[in-house]
């Protein structure tokens, strides 16, 4: 009997052993990687110090671009938020999406459009695979009445966002409202509290990471509002404090509004590095189009486009170019530049590729996996851009980009302009007229990529 006894006890002894060291898997070995997808909102080209930056700091995300692949040819999905959105979201370029403007025709009037249901979104794709999926910030891909067209109708799981306009009722949405999954709570944004709006959608982000289903990959879309110039988002703070007299005082907001974000991206780092996730995640940062000019703010005090031509709302190079970090811990080459030419509708191939599903059929983009990886990259043979602002034909602009040639047409002008980025990266010699040939070209891709869409009156081209 003292036998059997005996031999339970270390059956018991052997098995509570086994239990202990047989732990659940680490968050590092998940079979697919976590993805974050960082967005600033109206970040210029030349606003970081790893694109050039003399004044602003930018610390961590130098260190960051450093440390993984630096593209220096990467474009928005356009020149303003709500469109360029919409093309990062699925994929398809400003020609085949619904939104082509921050507004359009809906309704008899002219205002925001919703991402058509039948438009399938990054979150919807990631979700299929079996990601769990995350949004906060900025969505701008909906309308206020309708919350199916917000963020966690169309593919996250989890969504933190801002709203602005009238709700069903016609009562206006204050903005620094924060809607929990929809209206099923609601936290507002104190301004006095915080040091900036994203520090404060930044918590919410930490607090998501260590929430999460540990057992299965996420996909965070994290989007920021900085530098966009809105006045009381303005941060009160004594950043630059050295700079009083020197800079006007909206500049100096807005520099410091980019060195808080440059610490809330550090925070997001810091993080997924206590978590055992930082060598698991691909991480990408960028900004949803050029730099602004608004709110009494010069693009050019920094010299927020590196020098490009344009700005937010332009199709020139000013207005579509944007930085682009990939990180990758020991998966991207450290310290690498690559000079791909790839814009936001290459992300929705990419990630599905990542997480081994399919991109849906309508994407304009490619995966640039492997080019994130070191290996041979296949290539755009043309890039495009449009853009309608406001109702008339003078907001209608249009762009594409062969190679080292980028072709401009503003609706209003009724010409295609020309320049050869080689020898004139900041659109200075307009050489349409000695290169006929390839203005033909261009006007076939301008005219052929713009698809009509009812909610835009001059989709399609404007030409003679």
């Amino acid at each position: 009997m003292k036998q059997l006894i005996l031999g339970l006890a270390v059956i018991c002894l052997l098995a509570c052993g086994n239990k202990e060291t047989a732990k659940p898997s680490s968050k590092k070995t998940l079979d697919r990687p976590n993805i974050i997808i960082l967005l600033a909102d109206d970040l210029g080209y030349g606003e970081l110090g790893s694109y050039g930056q003399k004044v602003i700091k930018t610390p961590f995300l130098d260190e960051i671009a450093s440390k993984g692949l630096r593209f220096t040819d990467f474009y928005a999905g356009t020149s303003v938020c709500s469109p360029s959105r919409a093309v990062l979201m699925t994929g398809l370029h400003t020609g085949h999406v619904t939104i082509r403007g921050n507004k359009g025709t809906i309704h008899n009037s002219w205002d925001r459009v919703p991402l058509k249901k039948s438009e399938t979104t990054i979150g919807e794709v990631l979700q299929g695979a079996g990601y769990q999926t995350a949004m906060i910030g900025k969505w701008h891909l909906g309308v206020p009445e309708d919350v199916s067209t917000w963020a966690k109708g169309r593919g996250f799981d989890y969504a933190v966002q801002e709203q602005w306009g009238e709700d069903k009722n016609g009562k206006e949405i204050d903005e620094r409202v924060h809607w929990v999954n929809n209206n099923q709570d609601s936290i507002f944004y104190n301004y006095n509290n915080y040091k900036c709006l994203d520090e404060f959608r930044t918590n919410f982000a930490l607090d998501y990471l260590d929430k999460k289903d540990d057992k299965k990959p996420f996909f965070l879309y994290m989007s920021y509002r900085t530098p966009h110039a809105h006045e009381f988002f303005l941060s009160k703070n004594d950043l630059y404090a050295d700079k009083l007299e020197e800079w006007p005082e909206i500049e100096r907001r807005h520099a410091a509004r980019i060195t808080m974000l440059d610490d809330q991206i550090k925070r997001m780092f810091t993080k997924l590095e206590e978590n055992g996730e930082l060598e698991n995640t691909l991480i990408l940062i960028s900004s949803d189009n050029g730099p602004t000019n608004e709110n009494h703010h010069s693009y050019q005090f920094f010299k927020s486009s590196g020098g490009l031509k344009g700005y937010k709302r332009d199709v020139y190079e000013g207005g579509v170019r944007v930085p682009l970090i990939a990180y990758w811990q020991g998966k991207i080459k450290e310290g690498t530049t690559t000079n791909l030419q790839a814009a936001f509708y290459d992300i929705m191939p990419t990630l599905a590729e990542l997480a081994e599903t399919k991109a849906p059929d309508s994407t304009d983009g490619i995966s640039i996996l492997p080019e994130l990886l070191g290996k041979p990259q296949k290539k755009h043979d043309f890039l495009y851009w449009e853009i309608q602002e406001g109702p008339s034909v003078k907001g209608f602009r249009q762009a594409a980009r062969m190679g080292k040639w980028k072709a401009v047409r503003y609706g209003d002008t009724y010409r295609t302009e020309l320049y050869d980025l080689e020898k004139d990266l900041f659109e200075t010699n307009d050489v349409a007229d000695t290169h006929p040939e390839l203005v033909k070209k261009a006007n076939e891709i301008l005219k052929r990529e713009s698809v009509k869409n009812p909610h835009f009156p001059f989709s399609g081209g404007v030409f003679k």
